[in-house]
């Protein structure tokens, strides 16, 4: 049971309803923001208190707030999906709760329990729900969670102080161009993360690491840079944002296992899941760059896909890097890669059973 009520302070919208529409009808990704917003703090003298549901606006920060100096923050990030029957739910937040949770263990900083992450996403869902856009495609409410040190205070320690909040965007399609085969640059110069650091943290600085990774992709004509390991700069991580997979010709599904510098995404987890349903055979092991440039040329490998909560599965068509570019299979987007992708969505969205028992209603 959630210790923290999330009291909703006030219902004064800031958004008439004509101009909530206007945006629903098309709303890009991260570009707009609900009326509303989630908050509690933490105090190392009274841990968690102060649930509530406020206006959506500007924080007061302390320009000597500890995370503005030393970095002390995380986020986590998941969606709102509106049934045909007009409710709303959410898909495994009990994980994204939990993964929350590591998180805030690695960075020093206060465990929100699971039941209080929960009624946080359930507070503001019901206050902001007419914000859920109705699915003709794959629009959904973007939520994103996040927790940082509010104490102000200089000195390398963890902070006394914490706020978490949750904000709402509505979303669509990550990608601009949509579900299209993705151009991936191989990076040789930069690292994401590295062993014994926080890679398997859902954090900013990780995100950080990799901006300069995806301007050096952007420059090589690519939509996204695939990080390397930071020892040896053989064998995969991940892209900057997202998980990533290959499926063989003798129906085998490949991932990077999760060594400590990988994110542990929740598409992820559940796409091994719908692979075994399938089933493929389902391998977490070390994927040597060099092998798998290999075994798309030989035609081993026939697809490949990344995957995260925004964008949720996207194949990749082809890889680019100082030495050439290779095809994956015909840079197209590959039967099984589209498969598992219409059917996890189907899930989300109610289309067929949720036969896993991952979705929560919301509203």
């Amino acid at each position: 049971m959630s210790a923290l009520d999330f009291t909703q302070t006030s219902t004064a919208r800031r958004v008439g309803d004509a101009e909530r529409a206007r945006i629903l009808a098309a709303p890009g990704f991260g570009q707009h923001y609900t009326d509303f917003m989630a908050h509690a703090r933490w105090t190392v003298e009274s841990g968690w208190g102060g649930g509530e549901v406020l206006p959506f606006g500007p924080l007061q920060l302390s320009p000597a707030a500890a995370v503005l100096h030393y970095g002390q923050e995380i986020f986590e990030g998941l969606k709102a999906f509106r049934h045909a029957d007009g409710s709303v739910w959410t898909f495994r937040p009990e994980a994204n709760g939990e993964r929350l949770q590591r998180s805030a263990r690695r960075l020093a900083l206060p465990e929100l329990p699971v039941p209080d992450f929960l009624a946080s996403l359930r507070a503001l869902v019901a206050a902001d729900e007419p914000w859920v856009p109705e699915a003709t495609s794959e629009e959904s409410l973007y939520l994103r969670p996040f927790m940082f040190a509010s104490e102000e205070f200089l000195g390398v320690r963890a902070s006394h102080t914490v706020d978490y909040y949750v904000i709402a965007s509505p979303a669509g399609p990550y990608f601009p161009r949509g579900v299209q085969p993705l151009v991936v640059w191989i990076t040789d110069e930069y690292a994401r993360a590295g062993a014994g650091g926080t890679g398997a943290a859902k954090c900013g600085g990780n995100y950080a690491s990799s901006l300069l990774g995806k301007n050096e992709a952007a420059e090589n004509g690519a939509d996204e840079v695939l990080f390397l390991d930071s020892e040896t700069h053989t064998s995969i991580d991940e892209l900057s944002g997202m998980n990533v997979f290959a499926i063989t010709r003798d129906g085998r599904l490949l991932t990077p296992a999760l060594t400590g510098s990988i994110l542990e995404g929740v598409t992820r987890l559940s796409i091994l899941q719908l692979a075994r349903d399938r089933g493929l055979e389902v391998s977490e092991q070390r994927l040597v760059m060099s092998e798998v440039l290999e075994q798309l040329g030989s035609g081993e490998i026939t697809e490949m896909f990344a995957c995260g909560t925004a964008a949720v599965i996207n194949p990749i068509g082809e890889f680019r890097a100082r030495g050439g570019s290779w095809t994956v299979g015909d840079a197209g987007s590959g039967e099984t890669t589209l498969a598992l992708r219409k059917e996890l969505t189907d899930i989300q969205y109610g289309r067929i059973p949720d036969r896993h028992g991952w979705m929560t209603r919301l509203v």
